[in-house]
């Protein structure tokens, strides 16, 4: 199916669902509001379009670093699969080079391919974790991810101040508390 006939596809879903909530689609504001819709969800949903894995396999060069990489801070745009409202936040993700480092560039993309999908942030963080074990074989690997969740804040029980943490470790991470301690704190320190 070409783009353009999926995206019309999709924004006749949008228009008929626009019916049903009680809208006018003819009304001005509302005309082109299906095929922006659908233009942003397939936006919002194009991780099912990469793989994350050979994102990986793009920049991975052997060098003899032993001591961890952290990329932080990393922005973080998701869909809940329940609700199909945003959950947003910052993923921290680390690993322990085994004879093999990638590009840096390369762990945002990841956490971008897995993200930009229909999620929950338990199942993201460990495919993310799970892509960097399975490409890089390090040592080990640490992903932490702090989002706020639309469908908490603007629905349901509506707490606009909750933030959900969770987390996912192999490796040295897991067997050795010294090593996630430095991950932990590495996390929080401002070194910039």
């Amino acid at each position: 199916m070409s783009e353009n006939s999926k995206t019309d596809l999709i924004a006749s879903r949008y228009e008929e669902v626009i019916k049903e909530l009680g809208e006018d689609i003819t009304r001005e504001g509302l005309l082109k509001t299906p095929e922006r819709a659908a233009k942003a969800m397939q936006f919002l949903t194009h991780g099912y379009d990469l793989n994350p894995d050979d994102l990986i396999k793009q920049a991975i060069f052997h060098e003899e670093y032993s001591e961890m990489v952290i990329v932080k801070n990393i922005e973080v745009y998701s869909l809940c699969e329940h609700h199909m409202l945003p959950f947003f936040g910052k993923a921290h993700v680390a690993y322990i080079p085994d004879g093999k480092i990638v590009g840096l560039s390369k762990i945002p993309r990841v956490v971008d391919a897995y993200s930009r999908r229909l999620q929950v942030q338990e199942r993201l963080t460990i495919e993310i974790r799970d892509c960097i074990q399975r490409t890089l074989e390090p040592k080990g690997v640490a992903v932490v991810i702090e989002c706020c969740h639309m469908c908490m804040q603007m629905r349901g029980v509506q707490k606009q101040n909750s933030v959900t943490t969770s987390s996912a470790f192999t490796g040295l991470f897991l067997r050795n508390d010294a090593t996630r301690r430095e991950f932990v704190n590495l996390v929080q320190a401002k070194l910039h």
